[in-house]
């Protein structure tokens, strides 16, 4: 699947700009995610310098993402353009309804999603 996942509130903690550190289980999860073979994108709103500190601060902790407010290159070619939204199958986000719930949950959220996803996808399948 594809994962979009906020980096202020959600990833680190601190109120922007600071990054304040991790959110407990969040590195631990994305990289499980990341090897689970989903494609993980970081969406922010963070622009120019305030960009590449928080880039610099995932690969100095060890994050495992493959984009960065940009597509999955299969969309851009299944759908000719590139939108200003990010499509994702999942967006993890602390601005989310009902807030950001602990990483472990979200693990087990996007492995059940993971399977309602795969089953929808095989009874779409069988009835070509």
């Amino acid at each position: 699947m594809i994962i979009a996942i906020d980096f202020d509130g959600t990833i680190c903690r601190g109120k922007y700009p600071n990054i304040d550190g991790l959110q407990p289980y969040a590195k631990e999860v994305i990289n499980k995610l990341y090897d689970d073979g989903h494609f993980l994108i970081i969406w922010t709103c963070r622009e120019n310098e305030m960009l590449l500190k928080a880039l610099n601060w995932l690969l100095e902790n060890g994050i495992k993402f493959h984009r960065v407010n940009d597509h999955n290159p299969d969309n851009l070619k299944k759908y000719g353009g590139n939108t200003r939204k990010v499509y994702a199958h999942l967006y993890i986000d602390d601005k989310q309804v009902g807030g950001l719930p602990c990483w472990d949950k979200i693990y087990d959220e996007v492995c059940l999603m993971e399977a309602n996803y795969k089953a929808q996808q095989q009874r779409e399948a069988n009835n070509l």
